[in-house]
């Protein structure tokens, strides 16, 4: 597997009040949000996009419920590699033992991924993200 960069990284949220105050109003981050809870940026150096990601929101988009299932460590942060190929990348993954809680998924805005939690508890995902891609990382 070949990593290209880091996509995007964030704390998950689980306190949706104090998470605003300390990264949008302690540390001024200027982040958008599509819907009052989802706050992202894609203009901070350093990380093509840092985002404050809900619990609700990551448990949706890998188990398609709102509620982190009992019995998994539920993450505090999550971080995304873009993989030169996310099918390879995530059958590598397999062989090795992992489990994948999602698998070369397509999302409705185009981006592949596979999700899986690391040895830590933080949410990973393997990605193929067209639109961070330039020449020189597709």
């Amino acid at each position: 597997m070949k990593i290209l960069f880091v996509a995007g990284f964030g704390p998950i949220v689980h306190d949706q009040t104090a998470s605003s105050a300390f990264y949008l109003d302690a540390l001024g981050i200027a982040m958008e949000s599509d819907d009052d809870a989802y706050f992202h940026t894609g203009e901070l150096t350093g990380v093509k996009h840092f985002a404050l990601w809900p619990l609700a929101h990551a448990a949706q988009w890998c188990f398609g419920s709102d509620t982190w299932p009992e019995g998994l460590p539920v993450p505090q942060a999550w971080v995304e590699f873009d993989v030169d190929d996310v099918a390879a990348a995530s059958a590598e993954l397999t062989a090795r033992g992992y489990t994948l809680l999602v698998t070369a998924k397509t999302e409705p805005w185009e981006q592949v991924v596979t999700r899986l939690l690391g040895p830590e508890g933080m949410l990973v995902g393997l990605t193929f993200t067209p639109w961070m891609r330039d020449d020189t990382t597709s």
